[in-house]
């Protein structure tokens, strides 16, 4: 939460406004904040949240277990880029098929976007 002066006790003119974090949950509004005092090295500092961005099915699915797995046997990094380029290939092959079958560029997305839902569902992206 943030901590303000109280406005009787200090200058309005020497306040600048500061919104509160709204990612705790609470609805956010503005905290006047003394120009003197650095928001970066107060000594109340609100506690930092690592912040992942994920999908809903994140670690669910049949496939997650073996995709966690193989993660933490061959490293993130290059889990990461082996799986780059598996998606790659893949969007390579709908692409190669939307050509063969005489799809146009929606309908390729279409495909593409399906196959990215069903690797969620499945835990491919786990």
């Amino acid at each position: 939460m943030a901590v303000s002066l109280a406005p009787s006790t200090t200058n309005l003119s020497a306040m600048r406004w500061r919104s509160t974090a709204s990612f705790l949950g609470e609805d956010q509004y503005m905290t006047p904040v003394p120009l003197s005092v650095s928001v970066r090295h107060r000594s109340t500092a609100l506690p930092r949240l690592k912040i992942r961005m994920g999908n809903v099915n994140e670690g669910k699915g049949i496939f997650a277990p073996a995709v966690v797995f193989v993660r933490n046997i061959i490293g993130r990094k290059r889990f990461n880029q082996l799986r780059g380029k598996a998606i790659a290939v893949h969007s390579q092959v709908i692409t190669e098929f939307c050509k063969t079958i005489g799809a146009d560029s929606k309908q390729r997305q279409g495909l593409i976007r399906l196959a990215k839902k069903n690797g969620e569902k499945l835990g491919f992206l786990a």
